[in-house]
């Protein structure tokens, strides 16, 4: 039997919270403000609001929402194995308890009808609230889920089933395709164009929220300095912005001759820093900016900058040095 170190143990530990934290986010994102409005985002809650409103049941939305997470993950279970399905398990179990709880909130005898948006006066402003927040909370917390190591299954199982079928389609675009046509299905069901573009509105701030928690909102530069100072240049980097640099060696393409270039990764609120060195060392300076989403380690003390792939801690240097780019400190 595999023995874990403490270390071990308390990842694995901090890796579920975040999964049963983001899931429960997403519920209560879900149940109190997408679902109240009928907002048609996509997604497993789409489906369930068209269920809804199109099967002459007597069930509520959560009875829904139950039988589409565990229907899904049986589906998933059988045609794309068991570690698939591991993965999705947490929330599969958390999720439906958690929106079945979330949606007592919605309710005027409940907290004093502070989450009931829909008894508010304001209700023009209420449905925008509910269109923004709904997105945030959703967005944020399927990006705790990912973030965990889990996901939160729903309409991505079969999204992944179609492209283990056919091979050639890219799950994004299998995703993308699912969820427009749950929001078409809204349309035509609700038939209120208002409603279904504030639905698509949630479900982009959605997006933008997975991206930025999940991905990370502080974007980086990488910049290619090519200069005859470039000792200069290295040594007011390290001295001033308390960074180091990578030094390679070029070949112009066209005069063949050899120079020196430093690459450098900084924030965007180093920009002008960086200008400032460069115009102290060398006014003629060949600076090559780019904008970047991976960053790996760049100082030369214990100080990482945010990997928004991989979160880069001094634990995990290793690994950051394998999975990101470059430059880093060797």
């Amino acid at each position: 039997m595999k023995k874990y170190t403490k270390k071990q143990i308390l990842t694995q530990l901090w890796h579920l919270f975040l999964v049963v934290l983001g899931t429960v986010v997403l519920a209560v994102g879900t149940a109190v403000f997408v679902v109240p409005y009928d907002l048609v985002t996509g997604g497993m809650s789409g489906i369930a609001i068209v269920l809804h409103e199109v099967l002459p049941l007597d069930w509520g939305i959560d009875v829904y929402i139950t039988l589409l997470t565990w229907g899904l993950f049986f589906l998933g279970l059988i045609t794309l194995g068991r570690d698939f399905a591991m993965k999705t398990l947490v929330s599969t179990v958390v999720y439906p308890v958690a929106f079945s709880l979330s949606t007592l909130l919605v309710s005027p005898d409940v907290l004093g009808g502070f989450f009931y948006l829909q008894g508010t006066e304001y209700q023009q402003i209420a449905i925008l609230l509910a269109t923004v927040f709904g997105a945030v909370f959703v967005g944020a917390g399927c990006a705790l889920t990912f973030l965990g190591g889990g996901s939160t299954g729903g309409t991505d199982i079969l999204a992944f089933i179609v492209c283990k079928i056919f091979r050639k389609l890219k799950s994004s675009t299998v995703i993308f395709a699912i969820d427009a046509l749950i929001v078409l299905a809204g349309v035509i069901v609700f038939r209120d164009l208002t409603v279904c573009l504030l639905g698509i509105t949630s479900a982009f701030i959605c997006a933008m929220m997975i991206d930025y928690v999940f991905i990370g909102g502080d974007k980086a530069f990488v910049a290619q300095i090519i200069s005859p100072a470039y000792e200069e240049i290295n040594r007011l980097v390290i001295e001033k912005m308390d960074r180091t640099t990578t030094i390679t060696d070029v070949t112009g393409g066209y005069s063949g001759e050899g120079k020196k270039m430093v690459m450098l990764s900084f924030s965007r609120r180093e920009y002008a820093d960086v200008m400032q060195i460069i115009n102290t060392a060398d006014k003629d300076t060949v600076f090559l900016p780019s904008m970047r989403t991976r960053v790996a380690y760049t100082a030369r003390s214990s100080r990482w900058t945010t990997c928004p792939q991989v979160r880069c801690t001094p634990s995990k240097r290793r690994a950051v040095r394998r999975s990101c780019s470059p430059p880093y400190r060797s």
